[in-house]
């Protein structure tokens, strides 16, 4: 499946931060990859959600083709057409507000909580989120997510973070007071492994936000760009927030980041206060331009719908028959818990089937496909996890 030689490259060239599967892939296509060998493999990860258009959608690469042999960047302190566009396309599919265009999705949330504290004014520093949640790994985005593990080998954080559990009332009533500047949340929370944030703790985050004169945040990094079967997450839900974070399948596989925010509240950042070097590049955003194009087409969230409906029903199929305990998801966003701690190991035995998934815990499975995925590939899947899961 790998060359040797390449493992042994790779141990000595690069940081040990990642604990890589053994496969070495060569070409996508769709929501399928093929390795070195030929073998071709069902994603079912989508480069952890960062893919929703497919591999090498044609429209994403003739985009960067133009576009690379034109104009690849210039920084921010001048025009260009694609960023302009792209930040009109995200604006009046949003939440109606300005766009600022950040690189991936931590540095949109380290903006998103600088523009919240620029908004709030002196005095109103804290911030509210919620635990199991994750909104980066950079210091401020780091601070907001909610997992102890993530954080404790880099303490300390930025101070004036609360963390409430994702279902309990009381405790963010309590914590969003008078100081408070924002509250973070992931409609639903991925990286934990799918679990939805009820929705009496997005209604009542909205109230709490409205009379404290604090901004409620949606991170829908992971959740955006169709990825739930609308082409934001919050629009199924009847909450809309003041602010918008966005990255992952923003760019169709190209690194990118934005916030946007409501009219009112996109005018607090002014010259100086907050910027980034290669943001908003023409490259990037030509390429991000075309992804979003792509989510227009209502088939395309009609086949999340169908298809995320096919996938949850197979997952929950599995736990009737005992094989797991609990299944859950939002379109092409499903997660499936195991009787026993073995993810790990059924992830790399998913792989030796031609099928990539991750676990997010030792028992939790997540399921992030490509949107272009058809029926097919889906019962594949089921039907792959079904062998493995069942006793020998």
């Amino acid at each position: 499946m790998i060359d040797e030689t390449l493992v042994r490259r790779e141990q000595a060239a690069l940081m040990h931060n990642y604990g890589r599967l053994p496969v070495q892939f060569v070409r996508g296509e769709g929501a399928h990859l093929y390795d070195a060998d030929g073998r071709r493999y069902v994603d079912c990860m989508a480069g952890i959600g960062m893919i929703n258009v497919g591999h090498c959608h044609p429209d994403v690469v003739r985009a960067i083709q133009d576009q690379a042999a034109t104009l690849i960047n210039v920084s921010n302190l001048y025009y260009t057409e694609p960023m302009v566009a792209l930040a009109e396309w995200i604006r009046d599919r949003g939440l109606g507000g300005r766009v600022f265009f950040c690189n991936s999705g931590a540095e949109a949330n380290e903006a998103a909580l600088k523009l919240a504290r620029k908004h709030a004014g002196p005095g109103r520093t804290e911030a509210v989120a919620l635990v199991d949640g994750f909104h980066g790994r950079t210091y401020g985005s780091l601070s907001l997510t909610g997992q102890p593990d993530k954080q404790q080998r880099f303490l300390p954080v930025v101070p004036g973070v609360r963390h409430v559990d994702r279902g309990d009332v009381p405790s963010l009533r309590d914590a969003v007071t008078e100081r408070t500047c924002a509250i973070f949340v992931e409609t639903i929370q991925g990286e934990i492994g799918v679990q939805p944030v009820p929705i009496e703790m997005l209604r009542l985050a909205r109230d709490l936000a409205d009379r404290h004169g604090a901004l409620l945040v949606f991170d829908e990094i992971q959740t955006g760009m169709g990825r739930t079967g609308s082409l934001f997450s919050y629009q199924q839900l009847g909450v809309t927030p003041d602010v918008m974070t966005l990255a992952k399948s923003l760019g169709g596989g190209v690194p990118i980041g934005a916030v946007t925010a409501r009219p009112g509240v996109d005018e607090a950042f002014q010259p100086g206060d907050h910027g980034s070097t290669f943001a908003g590049s023409p490259l990037a955003c030509a390429a991000a331009l075309a992804a979003c194009r792509v989510l227009e087409d209502p088939a395309l969230l009609q086949n999340v719908r169908v298809q995320g409906a096919r996938l949850l029903e197979g997952l929950r199929g599995l736990v009737a028959d005992g094989l797991a305990v609990e299944a859950r998801g939002m379109g092409l966003m499903c997660g499936v818990d195991l009787v026993t701690p073995r993810a790990a190991d059924v992830v790399g035995e998913m792989l030796q089937a031609g099928y990539l998934v991750n676990n997010t815990t030792p028992r939790t499975l997540r399921f992030l496909p490509p949107l272009v995925i058809d029926g097919d590939d889906i019962d594949g899947l089921v039907a792959a996890l079904r062998r493995i899961l069942a006793p020998s």
